[in-house]
Order: structure tokens, then C-alpha cells, then sequence
């Protein structure tokens, strides 16, 4: 879902309001816009979501009826089977006046994603990436189901090389889920990367 969010806001002005686990492994996210931004960045985001393997479901509601958004919108929700939120709020970060900047503005700066079925094959993945570059592990998240995803940063060359050697590692002790780098990532994302 990071990656499509990614996509979603390089493609178009949106917003993105939360991201929501569902029971079966899948993740909502909720975006925000004009509805030509919205349509535009939901079509980005569910292209790249089909070309990782996805199967997504994507849908424009034009003038969102606001007595509706008590039931779209969700509150801040911890689930203690897997120990953690599943609802997610972007936190962004103060900054200066004016407009917020499409992307990171370093243009070697990346995120890696790797996402697996089993902790074992996870754990040697996220070893395997750390010792084949200089990375850092951002954070780990519980999708539930046994999938399991940790996001990894650095310059896009190091993560690069991390992330390809790590998914080599997943095959014959779990099932690799995705892997993938996020060049530049968008606003969105570095908001809703977990906190230290």
C-alpha cells in the first residue's frame, strides 16, 4: 500500500486521509481531492498495485455525503491479536510556509519494502538486506494472516541493493508477498512511516 500511496500522490494533488487493515490481509486507503485528482491517483495506485501482484479494488465517490463520514472515516483503533494499530493517520511534520513539496527533495534518498508470509523468512530477509548495504531498518508492521513487512531506508543505490538481496533470501522459508524501492518517496508516505 505505500507504494500505491506513492504512486497515488506523484499522479495527482490528493490527500490522504488514513489507512485501514481489514480482516483478510488487505489495507483501505482513504484519499481526498477534486474528484478528476482523486480518479487520476486512484487509477496510478491500483496500475502498480496490479503490476506487484495485487489485486486491488478501487473505487471515486464524487461529493461524498458528509452524514456518510462517521462510517468512512475511522477512529484510532489497536488490534492486541497483532499488537499494534490498524488504523493509520498520516503524520506529517511541520514545515516552512508555502507549498509542501511533491517529493523528497534528495534525490538519492529511498524506502525499501519487503513484505513476506513468516517471520523467519522476514527476519533472514531484513539480516540479509542490512548486511549487503547501508540501511536502516524504519519499522516493522504485522499485517496479519502471518504477513509480515519492514521498510528499510537509505540512499537509493544502498537500498536497491538491500532490498533484491533480501527477497533472494525469503524463497525455500516462507512466501515473498512484495518487494519493492520507493525512489524519492512521496509526502504521504514519509508521513505515515512508523515513529521511532
Amino acid at each position: 500500500m505505500l507504494a500505491a500511496i506513492d504512486a497515488m500522490q506523484k499522479a495527482a494533488d490528493v490527500e490522504v486521509l488514513q489507512c485501514e487493515l481489514n480482516d483478510f490481509y488487505g489495507i483501505c486507503a482513504k484519499i481526498s481531492g477534486s474528484t478528476a485528482a482523486v480518479s487520476t491517483a486512484i487509477e496510478a495506485g491500483r496500475q502498480l498495485a496490479e503490476r506487484m501482484g495485487g489485486r486491488p479494488i478501487a473505487d471515486v465517490i464524487p461529493r461524498t455525503e458528509p452524514r456518510a463520514m462517521p462510517a468512512i472515516l475511522s477512529p484510532r483503533e489497536y488490534n492486541p491479536l497483532i499488537q499494534q494499530d490498524v488504523v493509520f493517520f498520516p503524520e506529517y511534520q511541520p514545515s516552512p510556509p508555502g507549498p509542501r513539496p511533491a517529493m523528497s527533495q534528495d534525490n538519492s534518498f529511498a524506502l525499501g519494502l519487503i513484505e513476506a508470509q513468516g517471520f523467519t523468512a522476514v527476519f533472514e530477509a531484513i539480516d540479509t538486506a542490512c548486511k549487503a548495504a547501508n540501511v536502516e531498518v524504519v519499522g516493522k508492521e504485522k499485517l496479519g494472516g502471518g504477513y509480515v513487512a519492514v521498510i528499510i531506508r537509505g540512499d537509493l543505490s544502498a537500498v536497491t541493493a538491500a532490498v533484491e538481496a533480501g527477497q533472494a533470501k525469503v524463497e525455500g522459508l516462507g512466501k515473498l508477498i512484495a518487494a519493492h524501492v520507493l525512489a524519492r518517496p512521496s509526502p504521504a508516505v514519509l508521513a505515515l512511516l512508523p515513529k521511532a
